[in-house]
């Protein structure tokens, strides 16, 4: 069944893209530090235990698309150097190959930078908290 037709009652209007698609999530809450320690409070996660945490987040990500890649016969690219990489070249040269027909083209790997926290606990609060990683 398609995804269109699985929530039919709650969809608006189609999008098509004829070139590609880039799919990028944001959580506004987990931009800031207070926000990724409500976060974590809400759901009953141990500050201290923030660092496991991200770590299955990052390897449930990584797993996904790697079946992905695995379902649609590709291999993932990771790129190392962003900034000097053109991936609408890289692209058109796969396309060169494989044809210009629907499907998934191709997955790129990147690390990109990114806000870091640490756990810490106040002695003189007694609270336990996520602090950015750049913080003294």
């Amino acid at each position: 069944m398609l995804i269109t037709e699985r929530y039919e009652d709650q969809i608006r209007g189609v999008l098509s893209c004829y070139d590609r698609v880039r799919l990028r999530e944001t959580l506004p809450s987990w931009h800031y530090a207070q926000g990724m320690t409500s976060f974590l409070y809400a759901n009953q996660i141990r500050i201290f235990d923030y660092p496991a945490f991200a770590q299955s987040l990052r390897e449930e990500v990584r797993q996904n698309a790697e079946r992905i890649a695995k379902e649609n016969g590709l291999e993932i690219e990771h790129i190392r150097k962003i900034k000097a990489f053109r991936k609408e070249n890289r692209i058109q040269d796969i396309l060169k190959q494989r044809g210009n027909h629907p499907g998934l083209v191709h997955i790129f790997s990147a690390m990109e930078t990114c806000t870091s926290y640490k756990p810490w606990h106040d002695q003189k609060t007694g609270k336990t908290f996520l602090k950015r990683l750049s913080e003294n």
